[in-house]
């Protein structure tokens, strides 16, 4: 489950370097910069057996952009997600009831945006998840119980908003995205989530 963390400290590191590597001098007053952290909260949906359940979510994002030109920016990110107080869908089979709830999400992903502004980045992003679920099946003569972990991928976009100039310290950011993870036990999460954030330059 957190070998995803594994995968992005790679990706950070690796982004990291070719980021600087092809970074040329901007003279637009950007800020979209160096290590960055935030706070994500917004709307999930955990969708299984044709059945979702929508709950409110909330989580974090460590990452790192560099900028190549002007306008492009690159990087890379790790994410932690889960709804709060988890979140399940039940439904009747073989005469019991069947639930399928979704716990803590993984992610390693990469994104690359284009600067609309010096203050404004548009962003798509896609990369790998772990979710930890479990599956139970309840009926008047037994059931089963199985906890299990699933990967799968992620895909979103976005948009990021710079509240703080390039002579900022630590420069505050806001954003705003939609995210989906399709994992391989035909299981997917979609959120619509917020992002407040600050950035280490």
């Amino acid at each position: 489950m957190r070998s995803a963390f594994i995968v992005a400290i790679a990706a950070l590191g690796f982004t990291a370097t070719a980021a600087q590597a092809q970074e040329t001098t901007s003279s637009n007053g950007t800020s979209f910069r160096g290590i960055r952290i935030e706070a994500n909260a917004g709307g999930d949906r955990f969708q299984s057996q044709g059945n979702h359940n929508d709950k409110f979510g909330y989580g974090g994002t460590i990452g790192f952009d560099g900028q190549i030109g002007d306008r492009i920016v690159i990087g890379a990110e790790g994410s932690y997600w889960r709804a709060n107080d988890w979140n399940e869908n039940c439904s009747g089979a073989s005469g019991g009831t069947v639930c399928h709830k979704s716990f803590d999400e993984y992610g390693a992903a990469v994104r690359a945006g284009v600067l609309a502004t010096p203050q404004l980045l548009i962003f798509a992003k896609g990369g790998y998840v772990v979710n930890e679920q479990r599956k139970r099946l309840d009926t008047p003569t037994g059931g089963y119980y199985d906890h299990f972990n699933t990967s799968g991928y992620q895909v979103g976009g976005g948009v990021e908003y710079s509240l703080s100039g390039e002579d900022a310290r630590m420069p505050l950011y806001a954003n705003v995205q939609y995210v989906r993870s399709q994992y391989n036990d035909h299981t997917a999460r979609q959120r619509v989530m917020a992002g407040v954030g600050l950035r280490f330059k």
